[in-house]
């Protein structure tokens, strides 16, 4: 069983940044895509970004392109989501998640249903 946790969520100015962190345990992810979503208040869960197992391949959602950065380190079996010029528009609860196959692309995330899913942490981004 996959347990992802998550961390780094808080408030933060409009043009700020946060770090976020997704810790796993119970299974290596290395071989594994990872990502984030998100979800706001009376809002459908949104794809914000995906990284590829070694961490070459990367695909973020419309919104948040050019301001998040997805990296991640098998080693210590972490992905973080970094994210800049935040706006108030990104806030929302937000999900590290992980599919069940390792046949799964950054590219394909979007549309699969994670398999796994943390427990979220909130950002608050005010103007």
């Amino acid at each position: 069983q996959v347990q992802l946790v998550e961390s780094g969520g808080g408030l933060v100015q409009a043009g700020g940044s946060l770090r976020l962190s997704c810790a796993a345990s119970g299974r290596t992810l290395s071989g594994y895509t990872m990502g984030w979503f998100r979800q706001a208040p009376g809002k459908e869960r949104e794809f914000v970004a995906a990284i590829n197992w070694s961490g070459v391949s990367t695909y973020y959602g419309d919104s948040v392109k050019g301001r998040f950065t997805i990296s991640r380190d098998n080693a210590k079996n972490t992905v973080w989501l970094q994210m800049n010029s935040l706006k108030p528009g990104d806030t929302a609860v937000y999900y590290c998640a992980a599919p069940g196959s390792s046949a799964t692309t950054a590219q394909l995330m979007p549309i699969i249903l994670p398999t796994y899913l943390g427990q979220g942490t909130q950002v608050t981004v005010s103007s």
